[in-house]
């Protein structure tokens, strides 16, 4: 088995609840999953940008905007409830089985947070590659709000404090007074695949935090259209990026 250097894999499984077709689905003009491959296109770190998914349609859209798509994804792998591990471990052993190699990073650019700024990507997988301690790295913006203050409810109706504070009406106290939490998100996550093949598992014990931008996620049509008023006021590199490479005729 070769190392391969570092692969960025996208996962574009068909269903969706949410949004019917969501990958495809036009954004500013382009498919959703045509910002996360032009976002790896802009990063001289990426060797090979591979789409995971279970759909001809979807794999036909990735060939176009210039990503691989070698294999299609197992229906059983496919789910509403798969987990990221089962594309991840498959795409892996695909990789070893068909073509004996494997890459030392897989990037994992999820299509449903498609607005990323290629510099702090890239900023993430150096950050990664120098730090051999690390099992994974992952993405998290900066909560808003803290979770030290939430409550749970008794089965009497009273209000509980989550996390156990030292003195009654401490969960009061301003948000400064607490740890700062992060919102993990689809950003970027990075994977040291030596330790995915090892341990059966993606993330593992020590996982590197990237602190990134707010970044809104696609999972309902008013997600759409909040990024699509967002692109048209303020524009996007990546939106620049795929009218200079694939332009659109004018309708």
């Amino acid at each position: 088995m070769k190392a391969g250097g570092t692969y960025a894999i996208i996962p574009a499984r068909a269903g969706s609840k949410g949004v019917p077709g969501k990958n495809t689905h036009a954004l500013a003009g382009y498919p959703l999953l045509s910002y996360s491959i032009a976002v790896a296109r802009m990063l001289p770190l990426i060797d090979r940008i591979v789409i995971s998914t279970d759909s001809e349609q979807t794999a036909a859209i990735g060939l176009a905007y210039g990503a691989e798509v070698p294999f299609l994804r197992p229906a059983q792998f496919a789910g509403d409830r798969s987990p990221d591990r089962d594309f991840v471990l498959h795409a892996l052993q695909w990789f070893n089985d068909n073509e004996g190699v494997m890459p030392d990073y897989l990037v994992h650019l999820r299509p449903t947070t498609p607005l990323r700024h290629p510099s702090l990507v890239q900023e993430a997988i150096r950050a990664m590659i120098a730090n051999p301690e690390a099992t994974s790295l992952r993405s998290g913006h900066v909560s808003p709000e803290s979770p030290f203050k939430w409550f749970t409810r008794d089965e009497k109706g009273y209000f509980c404090p989550i996390v156990p504070v030292p003195r009654p009406g401490d969960s009061n106290l301003p948000r400064q007074g607490f740890p700062q939490v992060y919102i993990p998100d689809g950003y970027v996550d990075v994977l040291r695949t030596s330790f995915v093949v090892a341990a059966l598992d993606i993330h593992g014990p020590r996982v590197m935090g990237y602190v990134s931008p707010t970044c809104r996620e696609v999972d309902t049509p008013e997600d759409f259209e909040f990024l699509e008023f967002q692109i048209v006021r303020s524009g996007h590199p990546l939106l620049h990026f795929l009218k200079k490479h694939h332009p659109r005729e004018e309708t």
